[in-house]
């Protein structure tokens, strides 16, 4: 396995969203997303060359940073990916963005992760709320 801030393609994010049951996004708006964001991490293994992990960010870059589309492969290591990417975002946020609040709407897989991280789930009874806009 290998890490690498390179943007995957739609399609082999697509793929591993499907592969964790995750939602699948059209692959424009996927693009533009991720093009948009502050920075994307993945992780990719090194036989086959495909994504294994990934997790993008994004930030008004003074206050809130946004962790989207947190994803590692099923299986053994799935939580120690999780992880990584947790940890690596983490990291980037707090020297590139001192001061923001993190948020993150992540699978049950994760909790553990961010935990660790410092994460608390619903602080204060705080839930998210998200609306689907049509394009």
């Amino acid at each position: 396995m290998w890490e690498s801030d390179q943007i995957p393609s739609p399609v082999s994010l697509n793929r591993l969203l499907a592969r964790c049951n995750e939602e699948t996004h059209p692959s424009k708006r996927l693009a533009l997303a991720m093009e948009k964001s502050s920075f994307c991490l993945s992780i990719i293994e090194e036989k086959s060359g495909c994504l294994a992990g990934f997790v993008r960010v994004t930030s008004d870059n003074g206050l809130n940073a946004n962790l989207w589309n947190l994803v590692a492969e099923p299986g053994d290591f799935q939580d120690q990916l999780i992880e990584v990417l947790v940890n690596r975002a983490m990291g980037i946020i707090r020297r590139t963005m001192p001061g923001c609040s993190v948020s993150i709407s992540a699978p049950l897989i994760a909790i553990q992760a961010l935990q660790k991280q410092g994460f608390l789930v619903d602080p204060s009874g705080i839930r998210a709320m998200g609306l689907r806009l049509r394009s």
